[in-house]
């Protein structure tokens, strides 16, 4: 028996020596030293980005996302797939100026602005083209100013800075009022149970979810007693990101109220936007 492994430099055969119920082990993998090196030099990779901003005025608040998105890869695409559901709601897109120079690739940037209320998480990385971009949700009073922000690196050197105008963000968006009804919430979220809430998003969880977030997600998930070793393993061998995605949410949500709000915590902290998208709040269980 043999396997085909598949990477973006190439693929090869592997010769596998054992195979058990979810492992198939191959004692001398060809693979591997390649693997590695690519993963050495990947880590001092210089390269150009653009900086997307999704944002909505509503009412008495602006909540923003801003993503950094390796410039000529398929993630700009990723992102408007992953926000089209937003517009209706009252976001718009902005394309912000790029940063001067280039950046290196799998490092960590602070996002900053002196009027935010809430930045979550503090910190966006720079991933690889073949991921999905994280983002940096930042809410802020409408206080009918002129936005400012700056992307720090882990040397304190600033690497980017823009601001966007009023008159920018107050002509190309919308106050949700007009969208939700006059008198709703600063931002709407989901209610009821932590397991109503997982329910009712769950298709859009299988459309959205990265599969990085659901590798680290299933090891959560492990690591706070929501699913056992065996069940991690059933569902760690799926190849497919969807079917994967399915099997966690489905595995989570036939556990009951409990186990759904420690997965929504867990998803807080892995990935905030895509809860925001969701509309997904944590529900009294702390991770």
């Amino acid at each position: 028996m043999k396997i085909l492994h598949v990477e973006e430099h190439g693929v090869s055969l592997e010769e596998v020596h054992e195979v058990t119920r979810f492992h198939a082990k191959i004692l001398h993998p060809k693979f591997s030293l390649i693997s590695v090196i690519l993963r050495i030099l990947s880590l001092n990779i210089d390269v150009h980005c653009d900086v997307v901003l999704y944002m909505a005025v509503k009412r008495s608040t602006v909540i923003s996302r801003l993503y950094l998105l390796l410039r000529n890869s398929s993630q700009k695409e990723a992102v408007q797939e992953r926000e089209k559901g937003q517009l209706s709601q009252g976001y718009s897109e902005f394309l912000l100026s790029s940063p001067n120079g280039s950046l290196k690739l799998n490092n960590w940037f602070a996002l900053k602005n002196p009027l935010s209320t809430s930045i979550n998480p503090e910190k966006i990385q720079l991933l690889p083209a073949d991921t999905t971009p994280s983002c940096c949700k930042m809410i802020m009073g409408n206080t009918g100013v002129d936005i400012e922000m700056e992307l720090i690196g882990d040397d304190k050197r600033t690497v980017w800075r823009d601001m966007l105008r009023t008159d920018k963000y107050k002509s190309d968006t919308h106050s949700t009022s007009a969208v939700l009804g006059a008198g709703g919430p600063a931002e709407s979220s989901l209610t009821g149970s932590a397991e109503q809430q997982l329910r009712s998003v769950r298709t859009e969880f299988v459309k959205r979810v990265s599969r990085p977030v659901l590798d680290v997600l299933l090891d959560g998930l492990l690591q706070h007693t929501v699913i056992n070793q065996e069940e991690m393993e059933s569902v760690k061998v799926i190849a497919e990101r969807t079917e994967k995605a399915l099997d966690i949410i489905d595995m989570v949500l036939r556990k009951g109220t409990e186990s759904c709000s420690r997965m929504i915590n867990l998803l807080g902290e892995l990935d905030p936007c895509l809860c925001s998208l969701l509309q997904i709040n944590s529900v009294g269980v702390a991770t």
